[in-house]
C-alpha cells in the first residue's frame, strides 16, 4: 500500500487524498523537464493531482507555475502541498475542468501526466476514474486544451504509454505541432519501452532529439542515467 506521503530532498508530497500517487515515471517526467532550461515564464500543469510536477519544476525554474485539477480532494491536497513547500509564492492552482475553465493567461510551457486507460475495466472510485481513464479527458480534448492555452512560441510535455504516445504524436502533428524531443523509458535493458515522453512545439525541427532511459541496470540497481536524472530530487540518491 502506498505511503501517505513521499519525501523529496526539498519538498514533501502528501497523497492520501489523491487517486494517483507519486510514481517513478511521473518523477522522470518532472526531472527530465526540470533539468532543461526552457526559459518559460508561465507554466501550466494540466491535471496536477498531488502537485508533484509543479514542485519539481519550481525547484529548478524561475517562472510562475500554475496547475488545474478537477477532483476536489486532490485540489485541496495539492494546495496544501504547495503551501508547505518553499515555492508558495510562485505556484498557484485552479479548481476546475481544463475543457471549460476560463484560464486568465496563455502559457510558455504546458506539462501533463494525463489519464490514458481506454476501453478498460474501471474502478468503483470516481476519483480514480478521473485520474486514470481517458473517457474523463480524451487525448483529443487534451490536445485541444493545450492548443488553446499555449503561446504560439510555446511548447508542451506529456508522458504516455508508448503505444498511446505514437497515436498522440500523430494527433499533435495533424494539429500543427512538431516533435522537439522524445524520451523512451524502459524498466531495464531487457525490457522494451513502456512509457514515452514527448516534447512538442509549433516550431518545426528537422531532426528531433531521441533519448532512451532505463530505470534499472542488469543488476537490478538504479541505472547511472536514472541516478543522474533524479539525484537533485530523490532523498537517497
Amino acid at each position: 500500500m502506498p505511503n501517505d506521503y513521499f519525501q523529496f530532498k526539498q519538498f514533501t508530497i502528501y497523497q492520501d487524498r489523491c487517486a494517483m500517487k507519486v510514481s517513478t515515471e511521473a518523477c522522470i517526467l518532472g526531472a527530465w523537464f526540470g533539468n532543461q532550461d526552457l526559459h518559460a515564464k508561465t507554466v501550466l500543469d494540466i491535471g496536477s493531482g498531488t502537485g508533484l510536477l509543479m514542485l519539481m519544476l519550481a525547484q529548478k525554474w524561475q517562472g510562475k507555475i500554475q496547475g488545474i485539477e478537477i477532483d476536489t480532494n486532490a485540489a485541496e491536497q495539492l494546495k496544501e502541498n504547495i503551501q508547505r513547500s518553499p515555492w508558495e509564492e510562485t505556484c498557484s492552482i485552479f479548481y476546475g475542468d481544463i475543457r471549460t475553465y476560463p484560464l486568465p493567461v496563455a502559457y510558455d510551457f504546458i506539462i501533463t501526466n494525463p489519464p490514458f486507460y481506454e476501453n478498460q475495466l474501471e474502478s468503483p472510485s470516481k476519483s480514480v476514474n478521473l485520474a486514470r481513464h481517458s473517457n474523463s479527458l480524451t487525448l483529443e480534448e487534451l490536445l485541444n486544451a493545450i492548443d488553446t492555452h499555449l503561446y504560439s512560441t510555446g511548447s508542451f510535455g506529456v508522458i504516455l504509454p508508448t503505444d498511446r504516445a505514437i497515436y498522440f504524436e500523430k494527433l499533435a502533428v495533424e494539429k500543427g505541432f512538431s516533435l522537439l524531443k522524445k524520451l523512451e523509458i524502459s524498466h531495464s535493458p531487457a525490457h522494451t519501452p513502456f512509457r514515452t515522453i514527448l516534447h512538442m512545439g509549433r516550431k518545426s525541427l528537422q531532426n528531433p532529439l531521441m533519448e532512451k532511459l532505463t530505470i534499472r541496470d542488469n543488476d537490478g540497481q538504479y541505472s547511472k542515467d536514472f541516478t543522474s536524472l533524479l539525484k537533485d530530487y530523490y532523498l537517497h540518491l
